[in-house]
């Protein structure tokens, strides 16, 4: 007899925005009425059975001072509000390598770091002799994430790997050639994080992605992630301010969401 998975809570934690971004950098395909289009950033935290696991880890004080990209919370103090105490998470899920989602791994001083194969070899590999492609990371949060390897504290995955219990990465690429997503067995079913592979919900519904590394693997990424989900309510996008309104606060605060429940509209 197959054990029933577990059945966790997932929060939305907004830690950063960006109201500067003009709508027509945030699709391949522009309609020509450019305007701006605010971007957040999220950390999301999936926690239940007595784990915690976090996906992303933000962008650096010192990557937000040299990108001029503003926090609403320090990451530290975001994941506090949400009651998560990074020294006690054991396992951080980073979906891809750029640096508004891998900065802060000195948080998580106890933590398995999961990335896919791909992502630590486009990072790493003859990919960052172009300025094109170091411009999208950190050197620092590289660094960082090398250094935890050598400290035993990495666990690689090439294309579908199992984190814990109901939590399942999956390699999708396009954004860049590593970018994995998250699918979450909640009360409600599948949750997927999609990371950047669907950054506003817009993107998907128009079939219309983000600038990519790899353009033919972003519009293949929607189907996976659509996939993976079974409808569209239980995708969460990596960047959409909507996340916000759509989902219920926890505990009255309106910068962290819980995208394991149903949506309030």
């Amino acid at each position: 007899m197959t054990a029933e998975l577990p059945r966790y809570e997932i929060l939305a934690v907004r830690y950063g925005t960006s109201s500067a971004r003009p709508a027509s950098q945030n699709f391949i395909m522009s309609d020509g009425h450019d305007g701006p289009m605010p971007m957040d950033f999220y950390i999301w935290v999936i926690r239940g059975e007595g784990r915690t696991v976090v996906v992303d880890t933000g962008f650096s004080s010192a990557a937000s001072s040299r990108r001029n990209r503003q926090f609403v919370h320090a990451p530290a103090e975001a994941l506090a509000q949400a009651g998560v105490d990074p020294a006690t998470v054991g396992d951080v899920v980073i979906t891809h390598l750029h640096w508004d989602h891998s900065g802060n791994m000195d948080l998580f001083a106890n933590a398995t770091f999961h990335i896919q194969d791909r992502e630590m070899a486009q990072a790493t590999g003859r990919c960052i002799c172009h300025k094109w492609f170091r411009r999208q990371s950190e050197v620092d949060d590289v660094v960082a994430l090398v250094k935890n390897l050598y400290a035993g504290r990495v666990t690689f995955h090439d294309g579908e790997g199992t984190v814990a219990p109901g939590v399942t990465v999956h390699l999708v690429g396009g954004h860049t050639g590593g970018l994995q997503i998250v699918r979450v067995n909640t009360a409600r079913g599948a949750v997927v994080l999609a990371s950047d592979a669907v950054h506003y919900w817009q993107n998907l519904a128009e079939q219309n992605p983000f600038p990519p590394t790899n353009v033919m693997a972003a519009l293949e990424a929607f189907r996976k992630v659509e996939d993976l989900a079974g409808d569209r309510d239980r995708i969460i996008p990596g960047h959409d301010p909507l996340v916000l309104s759509r989902f219920p606060p926890l505990r009255g605060n309106l910068d962290i969401v819980r995208v394991d429940l149903a949506p309030v509209a």
